[in-house]
């Protein structure tokens, strides 16, 4: 039996929003011990391009083990918009630091309901770290796209309102920088 292929991150670029939630409906549980004190470079998959225009195409998710509360944590960091292949630079905030927003903890998916019977082990909880209130609505399904690989992540964006999951049409990739440059401060 010969192993499935290998999908590339740019592959994951060319592809439709029913494609790319085929590709999470199967695909790979993260491994929380192997993502911790790195950094990825996030894309939009999905968003049109006026969207991306309004809010971004490129952003920087983290992952760090906080080991006082047992779980592994991260933030998005805003970027400057200088393409996929450009430098990536982050954005400064009013006082000249690394402009972050949206932290997340990474918990077990198991019991939860999610939209599209999608049926994960991971998922990036927004709602209870201190959040502004958009930015705590998201309930993101994370995958590894290829199996024991954390080099290139799929994330889908999921609001919950209440009880109520709300998917939205909204993919994104992850693909590994390196190590953590910067760690934020936790928000609560």
């Amino acid at each position: 039996m010969t192993s499935p292929k290998k999908i590339e991150f740019e592959e994951l670029l060319r592809l439709d929003r029913h494609k790319l939630h085929a590709i999470l409906a199967r695909a790979h549980p993260v491994d929380p011990a192997r993502l911790d004190g790195l950094q990825y470079q996030g894309v939009d998959l999905s968003l049109p391009p006026f969207m991306n225009k309004l809010l971004w195409k490129t952003f920087r998710k983290t992952f760090i083990h906080d080991p006082a509360a047992g779980v592994t944590r991260g933030w998005n960091v805003r970027m400057e918009q200088v393409g996929i292949e450009g430098p990536q630079q982050p954005k400064r905030n009013k006082v000249g630091g690394v402009w972050t927003f949206a932290h997340y903890e990474l918990r077990s998916a198991t019991g939860k309901r999610f939209p599209w019977g999608w049926t994960g082990p991971f998922y990036l909880d927004y709602g209870d770290v201190g959040n502004v209130f958009g930015d705590s609505l998201a309930y993101t399904p994370l995958v590894a796209v290829n199996e024991g690989d954390m080099t290139l992540l799929l994330g889908w964006e999921v609001f919950k309102l209440g009880p109520l999951f709300v998917p939205l049409p909204d993919y994104w990739a992850l693909r590994l920088e390196g190590p953590i440059d910067h760690i934020a401060e936790k928000l609560q």
